[in-house]
């Protein structure tokens, strides 16, 4: 297993923890947009908050796998080549912000 499959794996199987991560560093919310980007930085930056160096080009493409996967499971809902739609009943929010 190589480094790439080995980070996917580990972030396929820490999920609640990395959608968590996701929502505290960028604005994921129930029927919100994403980005790719968001998704490749977010990637990124958790696994070097975990102490593990990782190239630009490595989290791209666990950032692609990742986001084929939500999309299996019905998170994403695809809505261009590099933009979803969230669908995740758990990040709902209750009240909504402050506009100022």
């Amino acid at each position: 297993m190589n480094k790439i499959d080995k980070y996917f794996e580990q972030i396929k199987s820490e999920q609640q923890v990395f959608l968590s991560y996701l929502r505290a560093k960028f604005p994921v919310f129930h029927n919100s947009n994403f980005f790719f980007r968001d998704i490749h930085y977010g990637v990124k930056g958790y696994f070097e908050k975990k102490g593990k160096k990782i190239s630009y080009s490595d989290s791209q493409q666990i950032a692609e796998e990742y986001a084929k996967l939500l999309e299996e499971q019905g998170i994403f809902v695809k809505t261009s080549d590099k933009a979803w739609k969230v669908e995740f009943p758990e990040f709902v929010t209750t009240e909504p912000g402050d506009p100022l």
